[in-house]
């Protein structure tokens, strides 16, 4: 039997990366990837764009506490239930001085990276807690947030980081006796593919240290 898998995030090269990983283990799975709208060209973003025939495209607003139930049940409708959720973090970077600063990308910080998080994992949540059983992974890219000398700073990707990094270990921290495994991944190098492929060897070793956070990087390449 086939496992539902449901991907959410932001358009990446990352989150087409598990995309791609995930295409090489099912026929078929669930996809809701909105454009990153303080990066900068179309262009440049349309390579990082998932492809592939097991894509099933999915709407959401992620702003949105009716949005995140829709995707919700829309993934459970295409995919008849929804085992694996995987929800990838990739911060944007914002550098302005903060008097630049404009209302509309300080709402895409907050409703697109920030709050969507917390309403698909309420909904998701109550989904697998229905079924008594799945998995909530949660993945946090953290290559790029830095500043180098001479830049200006960023504004908005340590702090989207930091939110994410903080929502789950809270999560992490109350999984203990719940029908779910919830789980989490970190990277700091940007080696997308092979970070992809290490989230999915975990996953498909059924969680391996559910409740714990899995580190891929330069020094941690098997997690911790």
């Amino acid at each position: 039997m086939t496992r539902g898998i449901l991907i959410a995030g932001i358009e990446s090269s990352l989150s087409a990366a598990i995309a791609a990983e995930a295409g090489k283990r099912v026929e078929q799975y669930a996809a809701a990837f909105i454009p990153n709208k303080l990066a900068a060209p179309l262009r440049e973003r349309a390579a990082a764009q998932p492809a592939g025939g097991g894509l099933i495209p999915l709407a959401w607003n992620p702003g949105s506490p009716i949005s995140a139930r829709t995707l919700v049940l829309a993934a459970e409708n295409r995919l008849e239930r929804i085992d694996q959720a995987i929800l990838v973090c990739t911060p944007p970077s914002l550098r302005r001085q903060a008097e630049e600063l404009a209302p509309a990308d300080i709402d895409t910080v907050i409703n697109d990276h920030i709050k969507s998080w917390f309403f698909l994992v309420k909904e998701l949540a109550s989904a697998f807690k229905a079924c008594n059983g799945g998995t909530l992974a949660l993945v946090l890219s953290d290559a790029g947030t830095g500043t180098e000398k001479g830049e200006v700073p960023d504004l908005a990707g340590p702090s989207v980081a930091a939110s994410f990094n903080s929502f789950a270990g809270g999560l992490l921290a109350s999984s203990v006796g719940r029908p779910y495994i919830t789980t989490a991944f970190s990277c700091e190098t940007g080696e997308d593919a092979a970070f992809a492929a290490f989230i999915f060897k975990v996953l498909d070793e059924g969680g391996r240290r559910a409740g714990k956070w899995h580190r891929f990087g330069k020094f941690s390449l098997f997690g911790r």
